[in-house]
């Protein structure tokens, strides 16, 4: 089971940390992917990292203000939100599978079969 949390209602420019934790299993051997989704849009991609934590993926709309990190031992993977901005508004969702290669990232929503409840985040102008 996987389980995003740490949203909540900002205002732009905030900062956000959003956690990604896994019961009943360890993130090792595990890439993880975290996805958006707004109202009435589809669900897009934020960003991955691969289970080795030497690589990681970002959209466009988000490089250089979000930052993904990992802790194994902790079957935590988080996702740092900085300088957020009224469009970074959604439910946002991690998504977790095997990797056999430890420095591959999937940044495709199709790539992923574990998925966790999202976490709402809101931010006002």
């Amino acid at each position: 089971q996987l389980q995003a949390s740490g949203g909540g209602l900002v205002q732009a420019g905030d900062s956000l940390r959003l956690s990604c934790a896994a019961s009943g299993r360890t993130f090792n051997y595990y890439a993880v992917g975290w996805f958006r989704q707004a109202p009435g849009k589809e669900r897009e991609s934020v960003g991955a990292i691969s289970w080795s934590a030497d690589n990681t993926y970002y959209a466009d709309s988000v490089k250089g203000r979000f930052t993904i990190s990992r802790d194994n031992a902790k079957n935590t993977v988080y996702l740092q939100m900085n300088s957020l901005k009224p469009e970074d508004t959604a439910v946002y969702y991690c998504a977790a599978r095997i990797s056999y290669n430890p420095d591959y990232v999937y940044s495709k929503i199709v790539e992923y079969k574990s998925w966790g409840q999202g976490t709402q985040v809101t931010v006002s102008s």
